[in-house]
């Protein structure tokens, strides 16, 4: 087993007013040699937007980009022609394979929106754009692993993603212990700590904090204190 943590003290944080970000990973004006990417996980950024602001139109290509919204809500348009909303609870997978524009605002002019933008990079090159989004309210995460974004495009229950990677969430009662199995060996697992404070392979992490395991098929993860955790399977190539 191969493991690396990510504190969250380590992250890249910036603060232009508007938009304050912490990058797990090197983004914009963050770079750090030691956390290009893990695997096919290239960008996990923790942003926090204004009432009324946000990001206007801009490009992307190539690459499979996930929000998931943890407190408000985001109002998302795009050149596929999608307008919609993406409130708490739902998870959003744009796949800009050849080509996408798109614009990402807070949908409150008064409080702020807080999302994950996650970034994987796909199995294939210069796909047709696409767009889905859903709920995941109704999936069961009560000391289990809920799988939210999956490669298999008939699962109603999650987003299509081109690779071959799943995004899985759970909510952990203090005390408990869940196990999370990869789907292939040539994956790894890369779980970030929404909240609480769990144990993993004899680490003890915090609210923000992150591990990155591969050569291993199995995590298991036990609660300190009531944990709300978010687990990245990607290929490790």
């Amino acid at each position: 087993m191969q493991k690396i943590i990510h504190r969250e003290n380590d992250r890249g944080h910036v603060d232009f007013g508007w938009l304050k970000s912490a990058h797990s990973f090197s983004f914009g004006q963050y770079f750090d040699p030691e956390k290009i990417n893990f695997g096919a996980l290239r960008v996990l950024n923790d942003d926090q937007v204004e009432g009324g602001q946000g990001f206007g139109r801009h490009g992307h290509d190539n690459m499979e980009i996930v929000s998931i919204p943890l407190e408000g809500m985001l109002s998302h348009q795009d050149s596929m022609g999608n307008v919609r909303n993406i409130e708490t609870g739902e998870v959003q997978i744009m796949s800009a394979g050849k080509g996408v524009k798109h614009s990402e605002f807070n949908g409150d002019q008064k409080d702020l929106v807080k999302f994950l933008q996650i970034w994987v990079i796909p199995n294939e090159m210069n796909l047709t754009p696409g767009y889905d989004q859903k709920s995941y309210l109704h999936l069961d995460r009560h000391n289990r692993f809920a799988t939210i974004v999956s490669p298999d495009s008939s699962d109603p229950d999650t987003v299509h993603i081109h690779q071959d990677a799943y995004f899985s969430l759970a909510d952990l009662d203090e005390g408990n212990t869940v196990s999370y199995t990869v789907h292939s060996e040539r994956n790894g697992m890369y779980l970030f700590v929404l909240e609480g404070k769990v144990k993993v392979a004899s680490e003890t992490l915090s609210r923000r904090d992150a591990i990155g395991i591969y050569d291993s098929k199995k995590m298991e993860i036990t609660a300190d204190y009531n944990a709300k955790l978010l687990l990245i399977e990607v290929p490790m190539f």
